[in-house]
């Protein structure tokens, strides 16, 4: 059988940017994005706060006009208001009505939440549980597949991020490090240690966004890079603006308009497993996996017979954990119940581990 070939043909559209503004404590970043929501320009702004506290603050600032999204602090419960922002700014983008701008304050918050919950997670596995029995200030070895969860569920507010109909603005800290080479040592040149800057947020946040600011105390914003034919940075070669002003970056030097267009992106995915696996890691109860047992058939569902394998066996382990839950409260898996404020106040772990 041949595949049919699919295509279509390019827009020519300057697509809505994800801006990434980041840089010290009190450069100005949450100011920046508090004084775009005046622009007349936009539409209605959604503002996620995530373990800053300022949003109300804010909001002070002349013509400064949004509506603070409230959330639990679960990771669940931002997910879910974060797609309904998005599904708020697909119904007005349909409408033609002004962009609906989203503001994520900060990501340096929401990183440090799923690295403190992959620590958590470590120090319960059965290995570690030992290790700290015999000395509680040992150190612990934090596996892979634990740092794999935590990015999976980043990519999952990212893919909507980078999918928002309108206009998205995250903050995140950075600040100068030491270097640190491959074996985990300080990168000297001569006598002196050599420092970088690092965004203090999931690693490749940087490559991720469309338009990335730094803002450093004392200094003038800097443009480190854009993804625009309109505005090009060049390697190396940041471009100094005498001030952020977020609404004549984006309308004016990158052309954004009324017919500005989502960026297009499709997520990737392996097989056609994922949808189904996350269904099932939140059904309550038995019932709502009898239903989708059935769903999975090869012949009604679209999936391979090894995929609808793989279904499969996910919804038996999910049942079992449904039926025969832990008598020990102390055992329990990571849940989302970990307040995003409380563990937004522990130390970030080794930049080494973040890496991982």
């Amino acid at each position: 059988m041949t595949v049919k070939l699919k295509t279509r043909k390019p827009t020519g559209l300057v697509p809505w940017p994800f801006v990434l503004i980041e840089g010290e404590e009190g450069a100005g970043k949450t100011y920046a994005a508090a004084r775009f929501s005046a622009s007349k320009r936009i539409g209605q702004t959604y503002w996620v706060d995530l373990a800053e506290g300022s949003a109300d603050e804010y909001a002070a600032i002349d013509g400064a006009r949004f509506e603070i999204v409230d959330h639990d602090g679960t990771f669940r419960d931002i997910r879910e208001q974060v797609e309904a922002v998005h599904a708020e700014a697909r119904r007005a983008a349909a409408a033609k009505e002004p962009p609906v701008v989203l503001v994520v304050d900060t990501a340096t918050a929401l990183w440090r939440m799923l690295t403190t919950w992959t620590h958590e997670r470590a120090r319960r596995s059965r290995s570690n549980a030992r290790t700290l029995a015999a000395d509680p200030d040992a150190p612990i070895d934090v596996a892979m597949n634990l740092w794999n969860d935590a990015n999976e569920r980043w990519q999952q507010v990212l893919y909507l991020l980078q999918t928002f109909p309108g206009i998205v603005i995250v903050t995140a800290r950075g600040r100068e490090v030491t270097a640190i080479d491959e074996d985990g040592k300080p990168v000297k040149r001569g006598n002196k240690v050599m420092t970088e800057w690092k965004v203090q947020a999931q690693r490749d946040l940087g490559f991720d966004c469309s338009l990335w600011v730094r803002l450093r105390r004392e200094q003038p914003p800097q443009v480190i890079k854009t993804r625009s034919l309109r505005l090009r940075i060049e390697p190396g070669k940041p471009l100094t603006l005498p001030e952020l002003d977020l609404e004549d970056l984006i309308f004016t030097r990158l052309g954004c308009s009324m017919d500005t267009q989502p960026r297009q992106v499709t997520a990737l995915a392996a097989d056609r497993t994922r949808p189904w696996l996350d269904r099932i890691a939140q059904a309550a109860a038995v019932d709502e996996l009898s239903g989708t047992w059935r769903e999975a058939n090869p012949d009604a569902s679209g999936l391979t017979r090894e995929e609808a394998a793989v279904v499969k066996a996910a919804i038996l382990r999910r049942k079992d954990e449904l039926e025969n839950p832990p008598a020990d409260l102390g055992q329990l898996p990571a849940s989302d119940t970990d307040k995003l404020r409380a563990a937004a106040q522990r130390a970030l772990p080794p930049a080494d581990a973040e890496a991982s």
